[in-house]
């Protein structure tokens, strides 16, 4: 070849490569997407219909999104993932469902008993009845941290509120075995907030249960038990520096009791057994509960969740199927289903606390919730960008897709508040890249109108934007599933 017809090669294969450059990663054709969008709006209206009850851990809406999960986990060529033979695809997540039935507290001071009224005190327990009688009260004022333990062992300690309620505080008195604690708030109304937030049904971890004693009690009423001077004396010295505990010249009986419930839910896990053992894995989750019924009238009180993550299961299923086809890969792909997201994080946890796989051997890890908000071409909001040894290869993907990234401040605000945290929290690298989180342009209108509302139903679904992402992390779990094409850093 000649040095012209050499120059003319040299060009031709440039514009080649050029065009190359600008399709993007997993392209495909506008009767695929609509195939794709197909299967994801019918996987969306089942989870969110009105016979799944909103999805609400201990409900018959969660036996029904449990069976539909591993339905479609196994038809899709997955086994289950437990490792557990006697509890094929489903792992116990323990909980505990709590509701305030009452309470009660009185003091005695100098031979006087005053009792509070319901609107200036509410007392909870974790126990089905709670009784303490003439206990010993220590005033802490606003400390909590350095107390020895001696000096709140046995007693019932009295602390302000003046910067605030901290469950920290809480939590240190307990475990120094404090016998309960009175919260000083400046208003009746907050002890009103309290009444109406613990009268409803609370429910935790069994495992996190604390044996709890707590209260809230109005300012205005320790100025009546304890008399205006001596109370505005304690509030005074409180704020002094060098403060010291003050044992009060008073008893304090408290009686409460609770409706307790006790049940077992479960996260679902499906496996894609890979083909290079001891290579690691992959996960994905994606949690399948919301609020069940949310209001209490109207002609419609169910949460049915259909952004809220109905689309974030349709997703990862999806994904799932199509990397089942693509298959077998390097590395073992996990599909985790987790339950309880909503009221704390705590399927997820309880999938750490006792995982199918040492946590160690998890290579990457990618996390589907609300992904249906935002339409096709939408940036991809990156939550945990910065924090794991994913970004080089995620954000050469994201480039090779013919996309960018949003706005990162925004995507940052959700780091918390999804299950990958708690994956992020013990050193395994979780990620949540979605479109829905690449602005406040973007998500604003579906938090402000339908988040944790009857209105998040099937008929609000954008799924442009979701399918963006679905073939994003077709790509990105195809490369980290590959041990030619991913390894992960040597510690």
């Amino acid at each position: 070849m000649n040095s012209r017809g050499r120059l003319l090669f040299t060009l031709a294969l440039g514009l080649l490569l050029a065009g190359c450059a600008r399709t993007p990663i997993a392209s495909i054709t506008p009767a695929e997407r609509e195939a794709i969008a197909a299967t994801l709006m019918r996987d969306i209206e089942v989870l969110a219909s009105d016979e799944f009850g909103g999805r609400k851990p201990g409900t018959d809406g969660e036996f029904r999104t449990v069976e539909f999960l591993m339905r479609e986990m196994q038809s899709a060529g997955l086994v289950s993932g437990t490792n557990d033979p006697g509890s094929a695809w489903r792992a116990p997540v323990e909980l505990l469902s709590l509701r305030l039935d009452g309470g009660t507290v009185s003091f005695d001071v100098g031979g006087r008993t005053i009792e509070l009224e319901d609107d200036e005190a509410v007392i909870f327990t974790g126990r089905s009845r709670n009784l303490l009688a003439d206990a010993e009260i220590v005033f802490l004022g606003n400390e909590a941290g350095e107390i020895p333990q001696e000096v709140v062992e046995g007693k019932v300690v009295l602390l302000l509120d003046d910067y605030g309620i901290d469950a920290s505080r809480s939590v240190s008195l307990l475990e120094k075995r404090a016998a309960a604690i009175l919260n000083v708030v400046d208003s009746e109304r907050k002890v009103a907030q309290f009444a109406s937030a613990i009268g409803q049904e609370r429910i935790g971890r069994l495992s996190d249960e604390a044996d709890l004693f707590e209260g809230y009690v109005t300012a205005r009423s320790m100025a009546r038990v304890f008399g205006t001077s001596q109370w505005s004396a304690l509030r005074t010295n409180a704020a002094m520096e060098g403060f010291q505990p003050v044992i009060l010249n008073a008893k304090v009986s408290m009686e409460a009791t609770a409706f307790r419930r006790e049940f077992t839910s479960y996260n679902v896990i499906g496996l894609l057994p890979g083909t290079v053992r001891g290579s690691g894995a992959v996960l994905l989750m994606a949690h399948w509960d919301h609020l069940g019924t949310c209001a209490e009238e109207g002609p419609d009180t169910i949460c049915n969740g259909a952004v809220d993550n109905a689309s974030g299961l349709a997703v990862m299923l999806e994904l799932s199927r199509r990397l089942a086809a693509k298959g077998p890969h390097d590395r073992d792909i996990y599909v985790l289903a987790t339950s309880a997201e909503e009221l704390g994080l705590f399927g997820a946890r309880a999938f750490i606390e006792n995982p199918p796989m040492p946590l160690a051997t998890i290579t990457a890890a990618f996390n589907f919730d609300t992904v249906a908000v935002a339409p096709a071409g939408t940036p991809v909001g990156y939550i945990g960008e910065g924090r794991t040894p994913l970004d080089e290869t995620i954000k050469q993907v994201v480039t090779a897709s013919g996309r960018e990234l949003g706005n990162r401040d925004f995507a940052e605000s959700f780091l918390r508040r999804h299950d990958g945290w708690a994956f992020l929290e013990q050193g395994v690298p979780a990620v949540l890249l979605s479109s829905t989180f690449s602005s406040a342009i973007v998500a604003g209108p579906y938090l402000a109108e339908n988040y944790h509302r009857p209105s998040d139903e099937a008929a609000e679904i954008e799924l442009g934007g979701a399918i963006d992402d679905l073939l994003l992390h077709e790509e990105l779990v195809t490369r980290f599933a590959s041990t030619q094409l991913y390894s992960p850093p040597e510690e």
